[in-house]
């Protein structure tokens, strides 16, 4: 991963990057039997947004962030909690020691990894019984919302390949058997997402393709994306049928 391609981005992804549901936060410390006193490494932790709910449960949470921007972010939001643990490392080199991690947490990142390198340092870091779990938030392929703001992205740009997490149905499963050893588990939580406008419009400017504030056609890009808003919004509020998606299992 190019480490500098979310330079100057922490407080906007901060601000509208979304949640992941209380469902799946539940079902971490509820269904998967974690040890007492669980310690994650949450690699590619950005600004911290799972980081903190798992803080919020007690648990102890390395963050390993390579971006010193969104790292930042990170420990002026989350210094209040004394299990909070910021990393300056990247998913090929955490810079954690030897088995020392429960459980790593990957959320929205996975895609930015080099998938065998990063299997390599779990390997490395995680205890014998420890395992590994990839999130993303997903969009409902099937949403004429979500179709079009896709087409707007392709449209202006140049960057976007698709949606991280992409554009699935419930029922889709990508194949990460290359990265896990043996069987891995799938999950899907229901997680529909509500925004207003400015909402709506910030968190497509969090994303690393999105057009910045001094590119030719950021006005136009924005005027797009408010009159998408218009269009499948209902008293101001606009709700994105989207899904959080879990993969886990040993490396």
């Amino acid at each position: 991963m190019n480490e500098n391609k979310f330079d100057g981005m922490g407080n906007i992804y901060a601000k509208f990057r979304p949640n992941y549901p209380k469902d799946f936060i539940d079902f971490l410390f509820t269904d998967l039997n974690l040890p007492k006193n669980c310690v994650f490494a949450d690699v590619g932790a950005g600004t911290g947004i799972l980081t903190k709910q798992l803080l919020e449960k007690d648990a102890t949470v390395y963050a390993v962030e390579p971006n010193d921007d969104m790292r930042k972010v990170a420990e002026n939001n989350l210094k209040v909690f004394s299990k909070f643990i910021p990393v300056k490392g990247t998913a090929e080199n955490t810079a954690l020691s030897d088995n020392s991690i429960d459980i790593i947490t990957v959320a929205q990142a996975f895609h930015w990894f080099d998938r065998q390198k990063f299997k390599k340092e779990c390997q490395r870091i995680l205890k014998p019984s420890g395992k590994v779990i990839l999130i993303w938030n997903s969009r409902d392929s099937k949403s004429e919302l979500i179709i079009e703001n896709d087409s707007i992205n392709r449209k202006y740009c140049s960057n976007f390949k698709g949606f991280s997490g992409g554009m699935k149905d419930a029922a889709s499963e990508d194949d990460f058997s290359d990265f896990f050893s043996g069987e891995y588990t799938v999950k899907t939580f229901q997680n529909p997402l509500t925004y207003s406008k400015k909402n709506f419009v910030g968190r497509n400017l969090s994303a690393s393709y999105a057009l910045k504030e001094n590119d030719v056609n950021y006005t136009y890009y924005v005027n797009e994306l408010e009159k998408l808003f218009d269009k499948y919004s209902k008293d101001g509020v606009l709700t994105m049928p989207n899904f959080t998606m879990c993969y886990f299992g040993t490396v």
